[in-house]
């Protein structure tokens, strides 16, 4: 009897397992019954792949190739086992109705299944997306592979687990929600000899500190992560990996209206409503962001305008000053100065000591005349936090500084919610003329915030506290030259100035000393 011959079932089924090691799509056209499985019969493979597997039915071509790239990059990182590889990336944003939540319950059945000890995370940008979708998607393709007895399969909130029977505590999955105080959980996942992996659906939508701690599973082993979204934002970390995080990322997009299983008849009626050029149908179809997220307050085109536009220093416009003050140990405060239609480059530190920043301020208001030809016409600060005691500071040095309260009534207080809003809306309009510096923290700033409508139909600006639940940084640059709008300003204008930089109090505090 031949050693083959001895061998069990589901050890002849292991060693079969081990020919797809890098070879995901080989895997998926071997797992699932394609030839007698009724429900799974929506598509034709297209060639090569039909003669490939002498199979008439299969994945779509954009998920084929997808599983192809995937094997080839397993193939050159040729893991031994021990040796750490460099990390898989690949990141899909796709129109609606592609059938993605498939494609990511074949890559966690692959790896799961050829992969002895494998460790893996897979979220959604909610807890229902990921229960009743994601989830239940993995169940169910799961169910319908060859291995799937290999699996324990648990489902239900807060109890979405797929262990292996044998090996549960070492060898598993999990779904986790992607709330950013649940963080925690995506910290301390390794798989030194085996694929430490993540599955992230709906990724555009998946806060940035989620993202942040899953690096911290792709340190050793063979550790590979996926997104698959709809890019419904331009930014975040979603976002990122077309943009500078493109080197670590393999990307795609897909034309929803080039897969087979979408609907043709509806993909034509948003096409004749919106129009092809339209960020509905960019997002919703196309798979491309848009040239606007669909709350975004201000338009990227409109600051991409402003960052190029190149104008001349108008000397005869007031010059305002925008201070805003860091609320937390990771935010920084901004001086920033705009004259007319010309913002010039920021001022940024860190201290959180209010006297200490009050002299780096004054530091800079005694500067204005050299830097920018004049002393200012107006200085505004916002008042909130560690900024009262600061202006307070400013103002006893006999630096004129009008504070402002970013929830205070908006002057138009039928028309916005507060003054921030007011204020945005005010530098929305600005930017349609202006030239600012190319700063890429005041780009993301700027196109960061989302907005609504409250009950009376007033503007609301999304709060730094609900940015930063999204993963975003507090705009702190975009907040201090919306500050400069706060209110009209002429030159010299004696409702603001008080000789700033003349006969002033000395501040103890030299903030350039050793």
């Amino acid at each position: 009897m031949s050693a083959q011959e001895k061998l069990t079932p589901d050890e002849m089924l292991a060693d079969d397992m081990g020919r797809f090691f890098a070879d995901p799509l080989g895997f998926v056209m071997y797992a699932y019954d394609w030839e007698e499985d009724e429900s799974i019969k929506l598509v034709k493979l297209s060639e090569p792949y039909a003669s490939r597997y002498d199979c008439e039915y299969g994945p779509d071509i954009w998920a084929c190739e997808i599983l192809d790239e995937i094997g080839a990059m397993v193939a050159a990182n040729d893991f031994d086992g021990k040796n750490a590889v460099e990390a898989i990336r690949e990141a899909i944003a796709s129109g609606h109705g592609i059938g993605k939540s498939a494609l990511i319950s074949w890559l966690c059945n692959w790896i799961m299944s050829t992969r002895p000890f494998a460790q893996g995370t897979i979220t959604a940008n909610t807890s229902p997306q990921l229960e009743t979708k994601t989830w239940a998607q993995i169940a169910k393709w799961t169910k319908k592979s060859i291995t799937g007895h290999w699996f324990d399969v648990t489902t239900g909130k807060g109890n979405m687990k797929m262990r292996h029977k044998e090996h549960p505590e070492s060898w598993f999955c999990s779904g986790q929600t992607c709330r950013e105080e649940n963080s925690d959980s995506y910290q301390g996942q390794h798989a030194a000899n085996s694929t430490s992996f993540y599955l992230y659906d709906e990724a555009s939508n998946i806060p940035d500190k989620i993202w942040e701690v899953s690096e911290g599973g792709l340190t050793d082993g063979e550790p590979m992560w996926f997104a698959f979204g709809n890019p419904t934002r331009n930014t975040g970390a979603f976002r990122e990996c077309w943009g500078k995080h493109r080197s670590v990322w393999t990307t795609r997009n897909i034309d929803s209206s080039k897969v087979t299983i979408t609907n043709k008849k509806k993909i034509q009626q948003d096409l004749d409503l919106y129009g092809a050029d339209s960020d509905y149908v960019k997002v919703r179809i196309l798979g491309q962001f848009p040239s606007q997220s669909e709350k975004q307050f201000i338009p990227s085109d409109i600051v991409e305008a402003a960052r190029v536009r190149e104008l001349e220093d108008d000397q005869y416009s007031p010059l305002v000053i925008g201070l805003d003050f860091a609320r937390s140990g990771a935010d920084k405060s901004v001086i920033r100065a705009r004259r007319g239609r010309k913002a010039f480059p920021p001022v940024k530190f860190k201290e959180r000591n209010s006297m200490k920043a009050a002299s780096i301020i004054v530091n800079h208001l005694d500067q204005c005349e050299r830097l920018y030809g004049s002393r200012p016409d107006a200085v505004f600060g916002d008042g909130g936090g560690i900024g009262g005691p600061i202006i307070d500071r400013l103002n006893q040095l006999r630096y004129k500084v009008i504070e402002v309260q970013f929830g205070s009534a908006a002057d138009d207080a039928e028309k916005y919610a507060n003054k921030r809003a007011e204020m945005w809306a005010l530098l929305r309009d600005w930017l349609e003329t202006a030239d600012i510096d190319k700063d890429s923290e005041l780009r993301d700033d700027l196109i960061a915030p989302e907005y609504h409508l409250d009950k009376k139909d007033r503007l609301v600006l999304e709060s730094k506290d609900d940015m930063k639940k999204r993963g975003l940084a507090s705009t702190d640059d975009g907040d201090s030259l919306a500050l400069t709008l706060a209110s009209p300003v002429e030159k010299r204008d004696t409702r603001f100035v008080e000789d700033i930089g003349r006969n002033k109090l000395q501040s103890d505090y030299d903030p350039y000393e050793d």
